[in-house]
């Protein structure tokens, strides 16, 4: 009898273990690593702050390495538009943040949506639109920003102290950013830290890059690992994926980048359309065909 209890614990145990292990590999159905864990492959910032370490996406500054201006590192794959995003963060002094459908403004500078982290406790967690209209939502609050640009606090997802509580400082925490439409959510251990719904149309931005910020300021490191995405798309809309092959004949001639580009800017407009676009060859983007509906290329002859 013994040994037959043994037994069904043993088989109840191994049934656990098997149903655990399911759930968490549908948990992250989907999902595409972004970084490698070994090199920058794919990204592109300053080496003199950003470099891959101890199988982390690493930036940081120092006493005799200062930074003078905010620096990015720039995923180079592809762009974003509705996805969700995963990752872990350590931060040790200063402040950072995660640039999403944001804008490259050369020279590694980034504008655009930030799901900001800082070793501090006031900005981790909120919406932030770096070289735009500043703080969108403070942690804590759900937030709708009308026509005007003017932000309403219309709810709550949590007290603003109780989600900094179970931030841990100096160690890692995990990040989420899901960005759907006009509506964007920054979860950090679990925790919602906002909600946030866009509807100031000339404003908002639907597409754009991803960016890891390091701040001028104090010295200051910052370390990213096991980052992840998944690319959504709101229901009743299609997904379109164009892709430029790369140049091939003199200025004027096959213009493929210069044509999906134009394309793209037609297709923007059109309500239920979502476009991606891929340029100079083949993408490097592990999730470029996910949900797409319609595929393009656009080859060399």
């Amino acid at each position: 009898m013994k040994k037959i209890m043994q037994s069904f614990v043993l088989l109840l145990w191994s049934g656990m273990f098997a149903v655990v292990v399911l759930e968490a590999a549908d948990n992250e159905a989907g999902f595409k690593s972004l970084f490698n864990g070994s090199d920058l492959s794919g990204w592109d910032g300053n080496p003199r702050f950003w470099s891959a370490r101890d199988g982390t996406i690493t930036g940081q500054t120092t006493l005799e390495n200062p930074l003078k201006e905010n620096t990015f590192l720039i995923w180079k794959d592809g762009t974003v538009e509705d996805f969700e995003l995963r990752l872990s963060y350590r931060i040790v002094g200063g402040n950072s943040g995660i640039q999403y459908r944001s804008k490259d403004l050369d020279n590694w500078v980034v504008g655009g949506y930030q799901a900001d982290l800082e070793a501090g406790k006031k900005y981790t967690g909120i919406l932030y639109e770096e070289r735009g209209r500043g703080i969108l939502a403070e942690r804590g609050q759900k937030t709708v920003i009308d026509a005007s640009g003017k932000v309403n606090v219309v709810g709550s997802v949590g007290n603003s102290d109780e989600i900094l509580a179970a931030i841990k400082q100096a160690d890692w925490n995990d990040y989420v950013v899901v960005a759907q439409g006009n509506h964007m959510v920054h979860r950090i251990n679990g925790r919602v830290t906002v909600d946030v719904t866009d509807e100031q149309t000339e404003k908002r931005v639907m597409s754009g890059i991803l960016a890891l910020q390091l701040h001028a300021g104090e010295p200051m490191l910052i370390q990213f690992k096991d980052i992840r995405l998944k690319r959504l798309k709101p229901e009743g809309t299609k997904r379109l994926v164009l892709v430029a092959g790369t140049p091939s004949h003199s200025p004027g001639e096959h213009e493929f980048n210069a044509g999906v580009t134009l394309l793209k800017k037609c297709l923007d407009p059109v309500t239920g359309v979502q476009t991606g676009v891929y340029l100079n060859g083949w993408p490097k983007d592990p999730t470029a065909f996910d949900g797409a509906d319609i595929r393009s290329f656009r080859v060399t002859t």
